[in-house]
This record gives C-alpha cells, structure tokens and sequence, in this order.
C-alpha cells in the first residue's frame, strides 16, 4: 500500500481504518495497474493520471467514491450533484461491504471513464474517454 495512504488510514478511528484498509487493498488488488497518491487530502487511484476512484472521511462515514459512476447503473451508487459524474457509497463498518459489488464497479471504472483530467483545460465541460 502506498505509505501516505497508509498514513492516512491510520489516523481514523479503529473502524473507520478497518473500512479504509479493506477498500484500499481491494482497490490495489483490482486496479494493480493504477496510480494511487493523497490528493486533495484523500486516498484516490489513477489510471493514466485520469482519477478514478478515491474514499474520504466524512463526519459519520467513509464514502468510496467512483469519479464516472453516474454511469454504472448501479442502484446502491448515490450520484453526486449532477455537474460531474461521480457517484458515491458510504460505510461505517466494514460488514456493510459488499465486496462483490466493489469489484464489479471497480471493474466498471475501468470501463467507463469520463476525462477529469482535463476539465479545468476545457473549462468544466466533461468528455467521455471510455
């Protein structure tokens, strides 16, 4: 695992880790391929330098959150505000993991990707990669 996103990790409360642990090596395991820094202040994957997916800590919750993922067609993915295509779940403990679901829309984010990379180039407009 990358060590700032270990460091990260640790700094939660002991369930809080336990949750980051779990998404975070599943993460690596399914997006070996992938990218992973502290940006913005969050663990978050890349794959060629276009964020894919990333977990923050929010008041009461971990939320993993899938940059493209409006376009899963994934019920249990919450959408974002409706400017992006982000879509959102959140945990507090680590048997709310579904991991069959986590590999699946990790899989999807290989597959589905709209171009963040550059949004602030093209000025907010958002293009399809994938």
């Amino acid at each position: 695992m990358n060590p700032d996103i270990q460091a990260y990790n640790e700094k939660q409360t002991a369930t809080d880790k336990e949750v980051c642990d779990l998404l975070a090596s599943t993460i690596e395991k399914e997006l070996s391929e992938a990218e992973s820094k502290i940006w913005h202040a969050h663990p978050v994957w890349f794959l060629d330098n276009n964020p894919i997916v990333g977990y923050s800590k929010l008041k009461d919750c971990i939320r993993l959150m899938f940059w493209s993922g409006a376009d899963f067609e994934e019920d249990k993915l919450k959408t974002g505000t409706g400017k992006f295509k982000d879509a959102a779940i959140r945990y507090t403990a680590t048997d709310q993991l579904n991991l069959t679901d986590v590999k699946r829309w990790l899989q999807k984010s290989k597959e589905i990707q709209w171009d963040y990379k550059n949004v602030v180039k093209r000025k907010g407009e958002l293009i399809r990669l994938k």
